[in-house]
């Protein structure tokens, strides 16, 4: 099946809002998403290199703020 790339990426960030944690001194969000959408979000600067032996990964700035955006645009009351 074919589907938008861009929106489950937006569905994803902000999935992975809502499991942020402080580790270390770093926000962390546990990764169990779609492998295909997490490099996008890699390379798109959101998230740290999901291709490690760690279970959750570690957000940049600037994922965190996108994650906030996308859990306010798609599941804000």
């Amino acid at each position: 099946m074919e589907y938008d790339e861009t929106k489950v990426d937006e569905a994803v960030l902000a999935l992975l809002y809502l499991n942020f944690f402080e580790h270390g001194g770093a926000k962390r969000a546990w990764k169990g998403f779609d492998w295909d959408s997490m490099n996008r979000l890699h390379e798109k600067g959101y998230i740290g290199d999901p291709k490690s032996k760690a279970k959750s990964v570690v957000m940049t700035e600037l994922g965190e703020s996108a994650a906030e955006a996308m859990f306010t645009k798609h599941f804000a009351v």
